[in-house]
């Protein structure tokens, strides 16, 4: 697989909730992972990130899905760039409070730098988690 094709299927199984065990092996085992999104402090490792969205994804929201818009990947950083839209509806399994049955869809980016083994180094997301969580009615 090329650098980009691994992102991209990371990318897809992060996303289809498949969690550290359906990502772990297109990443570095000391893969790293940050964000400037409340939900996600203190999560710094992308194992970690691939488990909170699992739980995100399968038991606070129902219907979880995405769109992916655009791809794009720079040989000379060997970096790759997703860009989509997460879509849910906050069922009360979790979060902050009960079950409000409302819906958000939260733009998000993605970027992934590959290491020189052609595997995930670090991750950062790009997320405005304020205004999904206001969609969800968390806020």
């Amino acid at each position: 697989m090329t650098p980009f094709e691994t992102a991209t299927a990371f990318f897809h199984a992060c996303e289809t909730l498949k969690g550290w065990h359906g990502c772990q092996h297109y990443a570095a085992a000391d893969a790293t992972f940050s964000a400037q999104s409340a939900p996600l402090a203190g999560i710094t490792t992308l194992k970690g990130y691939t488990e909170w969205l699992v739980n995100f994804g399968s038991t606070t929201t129902i219907g979880a899905s995405y769109d992916l818009h655009s791809a794009s990947y720079d040989q000379n950083t060997n970096t790759a760039m997703f860009f989509a839209t997460f879509h849910g509806t906050h069922n009360g399994n979790g979060g902050p409070i009960a079950a409000t049955n409302k819906t958000t869809h939260s733009d998000y980016v993605y970027i992934i730098m590959m290491n020189n083994d052609g595997l995930i180094k670090h991750m950062t997301k790009v997320w405005n988690a304020s205004w999904a969580m206001r969609d969800l009615g968390w806020s």
